[in-house]
C-alpha cells in the first residue's frame, strides 16, 4: 500500500487533503452515519446526563469528530481546506480561522471526542481547533498507554475507526477495553485486504459481539497505482473474497464490523444503525 506519511503529520490538514481528494478518500463519509446513530443509541443506554465519549483511534487531524459533531460533509472539508482561502493562511491564521468555522457549523448534541492517533501534529492540530476534547499521541502497538490515556479512555462508550484498522492488534483494545468502566461499543471499517479475526476475538474476550455488515462493502479510495491495485486483488482473493465490481474497479473497499454486548446487538439491531448506501 501506498504510504501517505508526508501529509499525515503536518501542522495542519492541508496537505492531507490535496493528497487523498484526488484519491476519492472517503472512509469518514461512510463512518459519519453509523457513528451519529451509534452515539444516539449509547446516549439511550446513558446513565447520566453527560455526552456520550467516543474514542477515535488512528484519529488524525480530528477528521470523524468533525464529521460527527458539526454539519458539514466531507466533501465541505475537502473544499474548505483546499481552497484559495485556506492556502493564503499560516497554520496560526487557520487555526484561528477553524475554531470559527466549526463554532458556526456545532450541532446542538455533541458527543465528546477523544482521540488517539502517533501523529502528534495532527491531534495538536485537532486539538488546538476544539475537535477533540483530548487527543493522545501514542501507539500502543509498541507501548502501554500512558496513565493520562487510561484515565480518559475508562470513560469511552464507542471506539470508532475508519482508518488504520490494518495496522491494529488486540495490543491497541486491550487495555483500554480493560480500564473502561462501562460496556464499550466498537465501529471499525476495516479493508478488505486486512484480516480482523485477531481484534475481533480480543473483543468477544472482553464480552463484546462482533457483527458485519454483509449486505455491501464501502468504497474506500482509490488506488494509487497498478501494483497497490494488484496487491489488493491478491490479497482479498487470497482471503477468499471476490474482488471484481470492487477492487477489480479501482477502488480499495472496507467491511463494517461493529462490536457491541449481547444485549445491546438484540435491542439495536445492525440493519437499523447502517444508512442506505
Amino acid at each position: 500500500m501506498a504510504a501517505f506519511d508526508d501529509s499525515y503529520d503536518q501542522p495542519d490538514p492541508r496537505a492531507y487533503f490535496r493528497a487523498l481528494g484526488p484519491l476519492e478518500y472517503q472512509a469518514p463519509h461512510h463512518g459519519q452515519g453509523v457513528f451519529r446513530r451509534a452515539v444516539a443509541a449509547r446516549t439511550r443506554t446513558a446513565r447520566g446526563a453527560e455526552p456520550v465519549t467516543v474514542l477515535d483511534i488512528c484519529c488524525s487531524y480530528g477528521i470523524n469528530a468533525a464529521l460527527l459533531n458539526h454539519a458539514v460533509t466531507l466533501d465541505d472539508l475537502y473544499a474548505h481546506y483546499t481552497s484559495p482561502e485556506a492556502t493564503a493562511l499560516t497554520t496560526a491564521e487557520l487555526i484561528e480561522w477553524d475554531r470559527s468555522y466549526y463554532a458556526a457549523r456545532r450541532r446542538p448534541d455533541p458527543a465528546r471526542v477523544i482521540g488517539l492517533d502517533m501523529a502528534a501534529n495532527a491531534i495538536s492540530y485537532a486539538c488546538e481547533v476544539g475537535l477533540l476534547g483530548q487527543g493522545f499521541a501514542e501507539n500502543l502497538e509498541t507501548a502501554p498507554p500512558s496513565a493520562s490515556l487510561l484515565r480518559a479512555a475508562r470513560h469511552a462508550r464507542l471506539i470508532t475507526i475508519t482508518g488504520g484498522a490494518t495496522f491494529l492488534s488486540p495490543r491497541t483494545f486491550q487495555p483500554i477495553l480493560a480500564c473502561a468502566q462501562d460496556p464499550v461499543w466498537v465501529a471499525a471499517f476495516v479493508l478488505r485486504t486486512t484480516s480482523y479475526k485477531s481484534i475481533a476475538a480480543c473483543l468477544a474476550s472482553n464480552g463484546l459481539v462482533t457483527e458485519e455488515v454483509t449486505t455491501h462493502t464501502f468504497p474506500q479510495r482509490r488506488f494509487t497505482d497498478a501494483d497497490e491495485q494488484r496487491y489488493a486483488v491478491q490479497a482479498v482473493t487470497g482471503a477468499g473474497g471476490d474482488p471484481n465490481g470492487k477492487e477489480v474497479d479501482g477502488y480499495f473497499h472496507a467491511m463494517l464490523h461493529l462490536s457491541r454486548p449481547p444485549e445491546d446487538a438484540t435491542a439495536f439491531p445492525l440493519a437499523d444503525l447502517i444508512p442506505s448506501p
